[in-house]
């Protein structure tokens, strides 16, 4: 009975292989530089559906079909920023994995930063007070003539 389940299990593996590398299908480049424009511009788009996935990486049916639309695209002679204009306009700027500095964006590019300087401010104003409070408590008599 274990040889079986074994060679079940074999099985299953093998066939959800062949169905995941069928997934994201090859496409008829006409050169390995058109291959790796295409490569480069589906890493900078991000999947409409998936949450942190780029075109490339996506198996959602979406991607395959924006992957698909992105190669038309391509083989039409348009550049890589009509495509991203495209894009943007279809799905506004959160297809762009890298978005643009504009006044919309100041706070996703410099957010971080000012929470880290924030942190910082009240790290050094609790370190202040407590140098403070240690120098009063040093200075304060430690005797006050109640010995028992």
């Amino acid at each position: 009975m274990r040889p079986f389940l074994r060679m079940l299990f074999v099985a299953l593996l093998a066939v959800a292989g062949v169905a995941h590398a069928q997934a994201i299908e090859p496409m008829p480049f006409r050169d390995h530089a058109q291959e790796l424009r295409f490569q480069q511009l589906t890493h900078q788009l991000r999947c409409p559906m998936c949450q942190n996935e780029t075109l490339a990486d996506s198996n959602a049916p979406i991607a395959r079909d924006l992957r698909n639309q992105i190669f038309q695209m391509m083989q039409q002679g348009k550049s890589d920023e009509e495509i991203k204009q495209y894009l943007v306009a279809r799905y506004s700027r959160f297809v762009l994995y890298d978005p643009p500095l504009t006044p919309g964006t100041w706070l996703l590019w410099f957010g971080p930063l000012l929470i880290l300087l924030g942190g910082a401010g009240v790290v050094l104003a609790a370190i202040r007070k407590r140098s403070r409070a240690g120098s009063i408590a040093t200075e304060a008599p430690t005797d006050n003539g109640d010995d028992w």
